[in-house]
């Protein structure tokens, strides 16, 4: 068994009461920390706890953008304002700014590249924000595509009980692969990568820039 094999594992569109909440039970339990990108206009009073909450269990919250639009379809200054506005959102509640970005439906061009100057993430999904997707496929999935310095890009939308019953499948099966589930900026860290612009990453290893 390869030592120290970690991976990231990583979750969009909350924070929300049910589904975010339901993960982060999980994660406590097993004592795992995750990664967090969030939608700016789901931060409110009745999220924010959820969201400190994350935080304090050493969690790390990532920016996924204010309204979850196509930002390759909006201006400079449009796709500035979303990030700055749920960046701003988001350290009210943590006291820190997020680090690292990803764009919605991984949508990115020349404009969102140059507006954004933060680290782009993607990630390995499964399809989870699709119904039709069972939970089965879901623990399949992440296992299958599993590599060390990976990150593995899943959704806890409200009410994707499907994803939740996965995760309490993933995490023992990732660990019984000699995983250890790591934060974002903690993957990089811990691989001694310091994250270039131009890149979307999906894995440390990445070099290929973007060109559209």
């Amino acid at each position: 068994m390869q030592p120290n094999k970690i991976l990231a594992l990583t979750f969009d569109d909350g924070p929300n009461t049910g589904t975010t909440a339901e993960i982060l039970g999980i994660l406590e339990e097993t004592r795992t920390t995750a990664s967090f990108f969030v939608i700016g206009e789901n931060i409110g009073a009745e999220t924010a706890p959820v969201l400190r909450r994350a935080f304090d269990m050493g969690c790390e919250i990532g920016n996924h953008a204010l309204t979850h639009s196509d930002m390759t379809q909006l201006t400079a200054e449009a796709v500035s304002a979303e990030v700055d506005e749920t960046a701003r959102r988001i350290e009210q509640i943590t006291g820190e700014r997020p680090r690292f970005f990803r764009p919605p439906y991984i949508a990115v061009n020349e404009t969102v590249f140059d507006a954004v100057q933060m680290p782009f993430i993607c990630g390995w999904g499964v399809e989870d924000f699709r119904d039709s997707v069972s939970t089965e496929a879901r623990v399949a999935g992440v296992l299958r595509q599993a590599r060390d310095g990976g990150i593995i890009l899943l959704h806890d939308k409200e009410g994707n009980f499907r994803t939740v019953e996965a995760v309490r499948q993933i995490i023992p099966a990732l660990t019984a692969q000699g995983y250890r589930l790591v934060t974002v900026s903690a993957l990089f860290r811990e691989k001694g990568v310091t994250p270039q612009p131009r890149i979307l990453y999906s894995h440390t290893a990445q070099t290929t820039m973007y060109a559209e």
